[in-house]
């Protein structure tokens, strides 16, 4: 297997968080998406959406998006199980990795598309747009202090992928002042108990 990556790119991180947490090792080459490299033709004919991470098989086949990746690998490397184990945790943690995936990861990424001056010259911006995702995804941030009240990990009593994709879209959410408000007790507690995980080097 080949990893596709990027070091500066939030969903690249999201999957080598959780291969970190698998304890597995794949060979990476690295995609330089400061120089568009996602968008030439030699990595369009990789993943058409030029995008980044992409897991290229053994047989030449290739799996683009890091929930999807994560899946594949889970099937490979069961221990520890990052999805769940029993049927209820694997609902909940399904619940909450939705939720996470479109009300803080996708918000976060639309606010820093729009307002970001990184992205000034490489899309077209609608900074109103971006504003009110930035508010989404702050909002968001109160719904999920109130469920880390409830138990230490957002899928429940282990750490998981729902665990994972918050940790990812909160650490990049800075750049774009999404964050944990002061209010937040329970929110902050759990992002200093991930951060102190050895995957978060990842």
């Amino acid at each position: 297997m080949k990893l596709y990556d990027s070091n500066t790119a939030p969903n690249p991180r999201r999957l080598r968080i959780f291969i970190a947490e698998k304890g597995i090792e794949i060979p990476t080459e690295q995609v330089d998406i400061g120089k568009l490299a996602t968008r030439s033709p030699e990595f369009r004919a990789i993943n058409p959406l030029g995008r980044v991470p992409v897991l290229e098989l053994d047989d030449g086949s290739r799996i683009a998006e890091s929930i999807a990746i994560c899946r594949y690998l889970e099937a490979l490397h069961p221990e520890p199980a990052l999805f769940g184990t029993t049927p209820n945790e694997v609902g909940v943690t399904e619940m909450w990795i939705h939720r996470v995936e479109y009300e803080l990861a996708q918000n976060v990424f639309h606010c820093f598309q729009n307002t970001h001056d990184y992205m000034k010259d490489r899309q077209q911006q609608v900074p109103e747009f971006g504003d009110l995702c930035r508010d989404r995804a702050n909002a968001f941030c109160g719904l999920l202090n109130e469920r880390l009240g409830e138990a230490q990990f957002i899928g429940g009593d282990h750490y998981s992928m729902a665990d994972i994709s918050a940790q990812m879209s909160l650490d990049f959410g800075k750049v774009v002042k999404v964050r944990a408000a002061e209010n937040h007790t329970n929110l902050q507690r759990w992002h200093k108990e991930v951060s102190t995980r050895p995957s978060a080097a990842a």
